[in-house]
């Protein structure tokens, strides 16, 4: 793992839609620097887009470029499956969270930035869990 090498979790980046312009501000930090995202994220940020935002699907894609733009993405594959169901029965995540998890595992990353796990949570192979809103 690599501890300059991050991922960002979709509740991260939605922050960058909110009214909330503190958490806004660093989500958009945070992208800016840069990191991995998988094609799990993308498909989680527009089903929020679109169902909680009210966004239109012009609007969803051209975020989506820009996430994509910024955002190295990592396929899901049946690595990430299978890494995703280890690390679920393991640590008894919830199955989408944990893919997620597998997803920046697999990237090398060396942080998984999040809401939804415990914060300074260490899953598999040194990957940490940071709330870069804690």
């Amino acid at each position: 793992m690599s501890a300059e090498r991050v991922f960002i979790d979709t509740n991260i980046l939605l922050y960058l839609l909110s009214g909330d312009s503190a958490k806004a501000g660093r989500a958009e930090t945070l992208l800016e620097q840069g990191g991995v995202i998988s094609v799990q994220v993308l498909n989680e940020f527009s089903s929020v887009a679109t169902r909680k935002l009210g966004m239109n699907w012009t609007e969803v894609r051209d975020v989506l470029q820009v996430l994509r733009a910024v955002c190295e993405v990592q396929p899901l594959t049946i690595n990430v499956h299978e890494r995703g169901l280890d690390l679920a029965e393991r640590y008894q995540l919830p199955v989408y969270d944990a893919m997620i998890a597998a997803s920046a595992a697999l990237a090398e990353c060396g942080i998984l930035y999040s809401e939804d796990f415990q914060n300074g949570m260490r899953l598999m192979d040194g990957l940490k869990i940071e709330n870069p809103f804690a």
